[in-house]
C-alpha cells in the first residue's frame, strides 16, 4: 500500500512541479514584455541580460521605428554580427501614409547595420504583386526599399509604429 501511495504521491508531485515551472517561464515571458516606466524592456534569450525596445534599438541603428508593426516586440540582435530577428505574433499586413503596404511573416530576420537592414527574409511589399524585400536603407528624409527594384519612399511615413491587420497566408 505504501508503494502505491509513493508512486501516485510521486506522479501528483512531479505534475504539480512541472505546471509551476511552465507558469514560471510564462510569468517570466510575460514579464520580459511588460512595461516599465514607458518602455518595453526585454531579456534577451541568449545573453540574459536586458535589452532595448526594439523602435529604440531601429533608432540607435537610424532605421524609422514604423518599419516594423507595434506588437512586434520580441527580438534577438546579435550586435557582433549585426543578426536581427524579430518574432510578430502572427502574419500581417501594415498600411503606410505613404499608400505603401508592406506584409511579414512571423519570423523576419536581416542583417543591420547604421541606416540599413539588408538581406531580409520574411517581409514582402506589393509592388502590382506581393515581392520579397531584400533592403531597407534610410538616407536623410528618403526610405530606400529594395523589392526587386529600389524604391524611394518617404521616411516620414514609416517614422510611427502602426498595428499589423491580420491576414490568412504570407
Amino acid at each position: 500500500m505504501d508503494q502505491i501511495f509513493n508512486k501516485v504521491g510521486s506522479y501528483w508531485f512531479n505534475q504539480k512541479a512541472s505546471k509551476e515551472l511552465g507558469s514560471v517561464g510564462d510569468d517570466i515571458n510575460s514579464l520580459s514584455s511588460s512595461i516599465e516606466g514607458g518602455t518595453k524592456w526585454l531579456v534577451n534569450k541568449v545573453k540574459g541580460k536586458m535589452q532595448k525596445a526594439l523602435p529604440e534599438l531601429l533608432k540607435e541603428y537610424d532605421l524609422p521605428i514604423g518599419i516594423f508593426p507595434r506588437d512586434a516586440t520580441n527580438y534577438e540582435f546579435n550586435e557582433e554580427t549585426g543578426k536581427l530577428v524579430v518574432y510578430i505574433p502572427q502574419v500581417c499586413e501594415v498600411g503606410y501614409k505613404d499608400s505603401s503596404v508592406l506584409r511579414f511573416f512571423t519570423t523576419v530576420s536581416g542583417y543591420m547595420e547604421k541606416g540599413k537592414l539588408a538581406d531580409i527574409e520574411g517581409m514582402k511589399t506589393k509592388v502590382l504583386i506581393w515581392v520579397k524585400v531584400a533592403t531597407i536603407a534610410s538616407d536623410g528624409s528618403k526610405l530606400y526599399v529594395t523589392a526587386g527594384m529600389k524604391k524611394t519612399r518617404s521616411r516620414e511615413a514609416y517614422e510611427v509604429t502602426r498595428d499589423g491587420i491580420s491576414v490568412d497566408k504570407f
